[in-house]
Formats: C-alpha cells, sequence, structure tokens
C-alpha cells in the first residue's frame, strides 16, 4: 500500500509516468523529471539504490510554477523495497512478518493440516506478507514437511507484483532445531532461520538452569553455526526481553550481530509491557547495541494485557522495521499483535507514525481472516476490530442516519479497503433459482474468492439448501462455505446417517462413509441421544480412538427452518503431542465444523472433519 499520507489521485494520474517533461494535473504538476534532479533537492533523502532491477514509480506533486529546486508539496512512492535480508533501503519501510503458522497454530484446537497450511500461506503471499514464518519443523516430522512444502510451492513463486516472500523456520539454540529448520527452508528462494534463547533473569535461572555468560555464548555459536550451513538471513530473537535486563540485552544483541545475524527480534514474550515502556526498549536498544546499524530491528507482541497492537506500533515508531502479527491476532495464551490490525493502522495513521507504511495489499485481509478462522476453528468475535462481524455494522438510529447522509462520518477507512463489500449495495437475493454467477458476486461481497471446483461443489450444496429454504442469508451462505470450502483432505466421506430417538427406546443410528478407495461402509450403534449414537456408529467405521472434548451448535438464523453449525474438538486417545518453542509438549487436538439444516447431519460432518484433520496430518494412531 502507498504511503498513507497521499491524497487519492485520479486514475489517469497515478498511470502516467511521464519522463523528463512536467504535466499539468488539475491544480498539481505531476512529473518523474530526473528523479535525481528532483529528490537532490529534499533534505535528508535516501536516494534508492541504482543497481536496483526493480524500477522505481514515483509521482511529485509540486504546487504550479514552483521548480524542482523548491520543496515538493507531496511524494508518493509505492514501490516494495528490494529485499536485503539486514537493511531496508526505505526508512519508512515496514515489513510484515506473519507467524500464524507457527506461533498461531499454538492455540489449543488450531492443529492445521498440511494442505490448509499451504492455503493459507498462499492467501498471505497474495496478502503481501513480506515473510511466512511457516512453522517449527523439530516440533515433528510432520512439521518439517509443511515448511519445506511451503518454501517449495509458495517461497518461489512470484506474485502479481513480483514479490516472493522469506520462508522461515523456527529453531531453538541448538543444532539440531537449526539442521532441521534449514533442512526444511533451505528450498525457497529467500530462506530464513530464526532462533532464540531467553535472556530474562526468571527464564535463565528456573527455565535454562545456565548462567549470563553461557546464554550469550550459546546464543552466539549458534548464529555461526546458522550462517556455516549458507543460511545469509537469520534471526536472533532473546524470548522474553520485555522483562530482561538492558546492558546484558545489549551485549548478547551485539555479540549475535558480530556473529552474523541479520534480524534482531525484540519480543514482550509474556505481553508484559505497556506502550511506552516498550517503544523505549526499543530506543534503547536502537542507540546501546553496537552494531545496531547493520541490522533490521523487529519485534514481537504477546496480548496478555491487550495491548499487543499498540505496543507493536510503539516499537515501530521508535525505530523497529519488522512487525511480526498474525492473522486475527491468533497465538499462545491470549495471542498475538493482529495483522489486519497493524496493518490498517499504518495505513490510516501512517503520517503520524513519520510515513510509515508496508507492502500489504490490504484488500485480501477478509479472504485470509475467514480462510484461518475456518482452518484453525478460532472463531472471531463480531466486535473484532477490521475484520469482526460488526466492525461495519450500524444499528443506532443516529449512526445510521450519518451513514445515510456520509459514510465518513461513522467509519473512519472503508470495508471495500480490506476486501468487504456491502451486501445492501448490490440487491441480491439468492434462492433456489439463482445461478454460479449470483452466488459468486454474493461470496464476493462477504469477503470470499472462490472459484474452480470449489465453487462448482458449493453451487451444488447452496442448491440442495435451497429447494427447502425460500430465501438463502448472508449467514446460510457463510455456513456453506466453511462446511464445503474450508474442510480437511477427505480420508473419510460422509455418505447417509438415520435416526430413531424419543422416549420409547434407545437412540439408534446407521451411518455410512466412503473411504479413499470409494469402499463404502456401514455401521449402526446406540446411544443416550441421536448425536451420541451417530458418533459411536463413527467410531466403529473408522476405528481410532478418539476423546470428544468440546461440542457446540448453534443456529445460523432465526427460524425453524435455521441452518445449524456445529464445532467439535477432539484428540486422539494415545495423546498424539507437539512440542513448542518453548520445549513444553502438549496434546495435539483437532476442529472440525458442519453445517446443515439437520442437527444430526451437521453434527456427524463436524465430527467427520475432525477426524480427517487428524488422519490427514499423517500420524500414527493406536488401532483398537
Amino acid at each position: 500500500m502507498v504511503p498513507p499520507m497521499i491524497p487519492k489521485l485520479p486514475k489517469e494520474a497515478k498511470r502516467r509516468y511521464i519522463h523528463g517533461e512536467a504535466k499539468k494535473e488539475g491544480s498539481y504538476t505531476a512529473s518523474t523529471t530526473p528523479m535525481a534532479a528532483c529528490l537532490s533537492h529534499i533534505p535528508n533523502f535516501l536516494s534508492p539504490a541504482t543497481t536496483s532491477t526493480n524500477p522505481i514509480r514515483t509521482l511529485l506533486y509540486f504546487k504550479p510554477s514552483i521548480t524542482p529546486s523548491q520543496k515538493p508539496f507531496k511524494i508518493l512512492c509505492s514501490r516494495r523495497p528490494d529485499y536485503t535480508p539486514n537493511h531496508i533501503p526505505n526508512p519508512n519501510y515496514v515489513r510484515i512478518f506473519d507467524t500464524t503458522l507457527r506461533d498461531g497454530e499454538q492455540s489449543p484446537g488450531a492443529t492445521m493440516t498440511t494442505k490448509e497450511k499451504l492455503d493459507i500461506a498462499r492467501q498471505l503471499a497474495k496478502l503481501g506478507v513480506d515473510i511466512i514464518e511457516a512453522g517449527f519443523p523439530a516440533s515433528s516430522e510432520a512439521d518439517l514437511e509443511a515448511v519445506k512444502l511451503i518454501a517449495q510451492e509458495v517461497g518461489n513463486v512470484a506474485g502479481e507484483d513480483g514479490h516472493v516472500p522469506v520462508i522461515c523456520g523456527l529453531a531453538r539454540c541448538n543444532k539440531n532445531d537449526i539442521d532441521k529448520s534449514w533442512e526444511a527452508v533451505k528450498h525457497a528462494r529467500f530462506p530464513r532461520i530464526h532462533t532464540f534463547i531467553a535472556t530474562s533473569e526468571i527464564h535463565m535461572m528456573y527455565k535454562l538452569k545456565m548462567t549470563k555468560e553461557q546464554v550469550v555464548e550459546k546464543a552466539r555459536s549458534m548464529v555461526a553455526y546458522a550462517r556455516s550451513l549458507g543460511c545469509n538471513d537469520v534471526e536472533f530473537s532473546p524470548e522474553d526481553a520485555g522483562r530482561s535486563e538492558r546492558e546484558f540485552l545489549y551485549e548478547i544483541l551485539s555479540e549475535v550481530i558480530k556473529a552474523g545475524a541479520t534480524t534482531l527480534n525484540i519480543p514482550d514474550t509474556v505481553g508484559y509491557n505497556w506502550p511506552r515502556e516498550f517503544g523505549q526498549l526499543i530506543a534503547d536498544i536502537k542507540a546501546n547495541t553496537p552494531g545496531i546499524e547493520n541490522v533490521v530491528i523487529s519485534t514481537h507482541c504477546q496480548n496478555d494485557l491487550g495491548l499487543s497492537t499498540a505496543n507493536t506500533l510503539e516499537g515501530a515508531y521508535n525505530g523497529a522495521r519488522q512487525l511480526e502479527v498474525t492473522i486475527n491476532g491468533i497465538g499462545e495464551r491470549a495471542g498475538n499483535a493482529s495483522l489486519e490490525e497493524v496493518v490498517m493502522t499504518l495505513k490510516c495513521k501512517g503520517e503520524l507514525l513519520g510515513g510509515l507504511y508496508t507492502g500489504i495489499n490490504t484488500r485480501h485481509i477478509v479472504m485470509a481472516s475467514k480462510m484461518v478462522e475456518e482452518y484453525s476453528g478460532l472463531q472471531v468475535q463480531p466486535h473484532k476490530a477490521i475484520v469482526g462481524a460488526n466492525a461495519f455494522a450500524h444499528e443506532s438510529g443516529i449512526h445510521q442516519d450519518g451513514m445515510l447522509k456520509n459514510k465518513s462520518t461513522y467509519e473512519i477507512m472503508s470495508p471495500e479497503d480490506i476486501g468487504l463489500y456491502r451486501s445492501n449495495e448490490s440487491g441480491l437475493t439468492l434462492g433456489k433459482l439463482s445461478g454460479r454467477h449470483a452466488l459468486k458476486s454474493k461470496l464476493l461481497e462477504l469477503g470470499y474468492d472462490i472459484d474452480g471446483r470449489e465453487l462448482n461443489d458449493l453451487f451444488w450444496r447452496f442448491k440442495s439448501v435451497a429447494e427447502m429454504k425460500k430465501v438463502i442469508t448472508d449467514d446460510d451462505l457463510i455456513a456453506l462455505v466453511s462446511d464445503e470450502v474450508f474442510q480437511p483432505k477427505v480420508v473419510w466421506k460422509f455418505g447417509d446417517v438415520q435416526v430413531t430417538c424419543g422416549t420409547l427406546g434407545l437412540s439408534t443410528a446407521t451411518i455410512k462413509l466412503t473411504d479413499g478407495d470409494g469402499t463404502e461402509h456401514i455401521a449402526c450403534a446406540t446411544g443416550t441421544g441421536p448425536v451420541d449414537a451417530a458418533y459411536k456408529a463413527v467410531d466403529l467405521i473408522v476405528k481410532v480412538p478418539i476423546k470428544l472434548l468440546e461440542y457446540s451448535m448453534s443456529a445460523v438464523t432465526a427460524g425453524i427452518d435455521a441452518i445449524a453449525s456445529t464445532r467439535v474438538v477432539i484428540a486422539a486417545e494415545n495423546n498424539h503431542t507437539t512440542t513448542h518453542a518453548s520445549g513444553e509438549k502438549t496434546a495435539r487436538t483437532y476442529s472440525g465444523t458442519g453445517a446443515s439444516m439437520d442437527i444430526v447431519i451437521s453434527s456427524v460432518r463436524a465430527y467427520v472433519g475432525a477426524i480427517n484433520k487428524m488422519l490427514g496430518l499423517g500420524l500414527k494412531v493406536n488401532v483398537s
């Protein structure tokens, strides 16, 4: 996105790049007349490298009759700087480092399959994220393979603007972790290893049981080891920096710079700092760390006190030029700084932050948010900033009156800016006679960009519901998209279910599932109710011992013909575990969602979806 302080310009003015002459555009003059001649007169302007392969496209706006030797009225520079690991040519450009696939997946129940991670990584690349932290390869073989696939499939493909994201893997400060991280990311065009060790007194004493000298030596040697593998892009994080002693931070950071670190990430690991405090931490590190001018400073702020976005922005204001965030703010405990909140604040208030801007294409935010919501199973609260269902809703009469007169009375940004289109402006009402084009148009209004086979499958599912329901609402469509499009790779396909239940006898369910070879399997079971009976019948077919941890259902809309949306969270009886970056082993859990006008069908779809996610990871299970 362009620096937010630039006013909207006529399309023709934006398209016109004139060399060696000036052209009147309304009350201003647009020109790219010898760039060096114009820009050299601007105090403290950092000239772009003349060796750049990415041509600069700039519009200079002068008041009429003002010559290039005088101060320009506005400067617009919409270019993403060429990537150099330890340096950003444009001091106002802020790199966005997304850790949804690593820190975000550490949220309970947020386990994702390789296919889901790849889908999200592709969406992040389309969004324009600079660095994708694709996972923690040492945590499991499945995670290593997922990171490697992302490096191969996403880390070598240029987007429409030519951008190729950096693919990063996390590693603790030990050779095994670093080897696995390099094995996974080395296939990308721009690979990065991100290694870390704790630096706060409480962590060193109780978790690491190491002295300061030992921690410094471990950090220095492991950064050097990462560089020795051939990786020229190494990020280092002093874990719990927000509670670490300042002088010790300066020492360890200077040592890893000497060892070859290119980015220094300063994490508020437990979300303990407040904005002024964290901003001062970044300023102090920038002022007191030898060699800091040779690296990029980064932030990583947790949200335990609800201050992660504010802390991240304060860090940027004080000199950080890489910001670590996640889609929807998901992550460990209370989550991380939210990508959409950080990016849209920079877009709306960048001028107050010194002209900071990012390379994010904000019109892909809604689709990224919905994809992460569906694949992680972590629902976005309705009042969530930017992407919540109520973010652009206006119910108060006073607000509605203002909106009807001028939308800017109560909206500081347009929903279209993030890829959301107002459903009440198209006039579309979907029913059983609606076609694919109308369905696709309505989906675009809701932020879903769906094509091909997925659109075709969704269309026929939509038609089957429309036969039983006169009007399909937006909420109905969202539920159908969740159930039909955002599903894991099919290991078991739901076929049919028949139940009998009531007060006269045991509830009984008959289930038909189809396996990957196309073979149909049928089982019958009894239970305390129709859903319990159906789940037991599924268990008889799948033959995998499962614990149901959570079950919830809600009506998508009002009325007797409402679609029921179900969410379940399961775990394997043999307690599959995953290793977090902290070294802690926790049981893996898997979420699934389903939607149908029949509550039993909705429940079975969610249960089978969760089982597919578990089996799709390729994990071994103890079959009873």
